[in-house]
């Protein structure tokens, strides 16, 4: 079960290899209601060809919304099956990343934010806030128990849309670190 009806199939990487900014898939028969933007944490092995078990799980999400066109696209642009392999990349989000995902959200109907429990604080909020531009709700399915919308892959197919509130930025404050003397 390689493409669940998918009639078109498109990647997008970088020129070596190692990024992929964005995924699409359109579906045939799907009542024509849009196009749905899934962003999630990083690209694992899908390419126009082949989907791996987190694009079947969203193409499910798409086509139960009645959507079209399913558009992916992610935090960090980096290939990469496990989280550890992701953050040890040196520019894991990618030089063309921030500008894809701003393409993909102007393309979609719908975005649907589910970059999972690994998303540093920091990245997800910068990326909430550019998908928040676009004057498009945004929506999860369901949060983290840090507060992080879910990665769709082990959700259950009918699990709900809400409404995900962009977190407000973060006040760093620094500290002054005293050392005490030891006696």
């Amino acid at each position: 079960m390689t493409n669940q009806g998918a009639t078109g199939r498109k990647a997008h990487f970088s020129r070596c290899g190692r990024y992929r900014y964005a995924l699409e898939r359109t579906f045939s028969g799907a009542g024509g209601d849009g196009s749905v933007l899934l962003v999630m944490l990083n690209p694992s092995t899908a390419d126009a060809e082949q989907d791996d078990p987190t694009i079947r799980r969203c193409q499910g999400f798409a086509r139960r919304l009645g959507a079209e066109r399913l558009l992916v696209g992610n935090l960090y642009a980096w290939r990469a099956t496990r989280p550890k392999d992701l953050f040890a990349a040196t520019d894991p989000v990618g030089p063309a990343n921030d500008r894809w995902l701003r393409h993909l959200a102007r393309c979609a109907d719908r975005i649907i934010v589910a970059w999972g429990a690994h998303a540093p604080v920091a990245r997800s909020e910068a990326v909430s806030r550019l998908l928040a531009r676009y004057d498009k709700p945004l929506l999860a399915l369901g949060s983290t128990a840090a507060g992080q919308p879910r990665h769709p892959l082990y959700l259950r197919s009918d699990s709900p849309l809400f409404e995900w509130v962009v977190p407000k930025p973060r006040k760093v404050l620094r500290t002054k670190v005293w050392t005490l003397p030891s006696h």
